[in-house]
């Protein structure tokens, strides 16, 4: 969006969060009558746990909650963030290296606001999660996009990493598994990938939000774990939204060196305060407590990953390699575009993922979110993470119209 002069360049050159916008176009839509099927918002339609909402409402009962908190966060929250750590990915940090945020996005905002100089520069594989350029680029930083395509299982080598480094380049933002493709990082290529980083100075930056959401025995490995030689410059982002099933309870953490939170912990001070104590005291009770809520998702999700790649690789002209973690598919649809598709005002020939994700949705009422989201045109990313009885009716549809092309 150009700046007017009334809006500040800074912000006017943000685009706004694609995943957001495609779900709130077909919500927009189904409020209006439409049979929509969205694809797009990665959000468990399962409930939140009884027992964390349950954590929720005694905490709303309680006057200590109705006041100001550390704006760091709760400290017994913080502590079995900590204890959470060590448990799951054997990293050991000490409770004062945490900064509970309003949610993951302003982990991930706060990381690069508080590692970045104007200039600085960033590798950040691709595709890539929407927001990650955009908060890279607030804080004056540099993006360097690194592509990897489905012949590479969407997952960056460190030969790529090497040819894009420069001087200013300051982090590298690893993700795994990954938003939006799904691609899981085998251990030995954590190891690689993370003695790169450390062979050259570089702070890792590393999202292990969907660190519990992997499949087929495919295990999730922390970089911070497998590569001890990163020592004090990596940051891990992680949260409660994916996990738990509590993606509108705004809860995320940052963990890093001790003077890296002090910094984040003071622009968070200024910037919003403590979190709700009550999503706080309900983020306690899930990562105190145990996994079988995750399990019991993940079996959905997997029937569910499975039935969507199946339908996708059946469509001529679409391939979509089998993703291992998050809850996302990401087929390359390049060999669709420009192909003749029949549309109520005409045949329509497709040029770009973002023209076929339109006509997708105008013609048979399915949303996903165009590849230009997430790097390069010529894919598409679907959620499966929606009723079992939805993603059928959808995957119908969409075999259905895309079939129809014509060369």
């Amino acid at each position: 969006m150009p700046s007017n002069g009334r809006i500040s360049e800074r912000i006017a050159s943000i685009a706004e969060s694609a995943t957001l916008a495609v779900d709130a176009k077909a919500k927009a839509l189904k409020a209006a009558g439409r049979p929509v099927i969205s694809f797009g918002a990665g959000e468990p339609d399962f409930p939140t746990p009884g027992y964390i909402v349950d954590a929720a409402v005694a905490a709303a009962q309680d006057p200590r909650f109705h006041r100001y908190s550390p704006a760091s966060g709760l400290p017994e929250l913080k502590k079995a963030i900590a204890d959470k750590t060590l448990r799951d990915s054997g990293y050991s940090v000490d409770p004062s290296q945490v900064l509970v945020t309003n949610g993951g996005k302003q982990a991930v905002y706060e990381a690069f606001a508080t590692l970045l100089n104007p200039g600085d520069e960033v590798l950040v594989p691709t595709p890539y999660w929407t927001t990650y350029p955009e908060a890279i680029r607030l804080a004056g930083g540099v993006p360097v996009e690194i592509f990897a395509g489905p012949e590479q299982d969407y997952r960056v080598t460190v030969s790529q990493l090497d040819a894009a480094l420069t001087e200013r380049t300051k982090v590298l933002l690893f993700v795994s598994p990954s938003n939006p493709t799904g691609a899981v990082y085998p251990s030995d290529d954590v190891a690689e990938i993370g003695m790169w980083a450390a062979d050259h100075g570089l702070f890792v930056v590393t999202d292990e939000i969907y660190e519990h959401l992997t499949y087929g025995g495919v295990p999730f490995t922390s970089i911070a774990t497998r590569c001890p030689e990163l020592g004090d410059k990596v940051v891990i982002l992680n949260g409660v939204a994916k996990t738990y099933a509590m993606t509108g309870w705004r809860v995320g953490w940052m963990i890093a060196a001790p003077d890296i939170i002090k910094a984040a912990t003071n622009l968070q001070s200024h910037l919003s305060s403590n979190v709700s104590n009550i999503s706080q005291m309900a983020a306690l009770a899930a990562v105190s407590g145990p996994l079988t809520a995750v399990d019991e998702m993940k079996v959905s999700f997997d029937r569910r990953r499975r039935a969507m790649v199946e339908a996708l690789n059946s469509i001529d002209g679409v391939v979509c390699p089998m993703p291992e973690g998050a809850f996302y598919a990401y087929p390359d649809v390049r060999g669709l575009l420009g192909r003749e598709f029949p549309n109520a005002a005409g045949p329509v020939r497709p040029q770009t993922s973002a023209e076929l994700a339109a006509l997708i949705l105008d013609a048979v009422e399915v949303a996903v979110v165009p590849g230009e989201a997430f790097g390069p045109s010529g894919y598409l990313r679907l959620s499966y993470a929606l009723g079992d009885e939805d993603l059928a009716t959808g995957m119908d549809r969409l075999k259905d119209f895309l079939g129809r092309a014509k060369a």
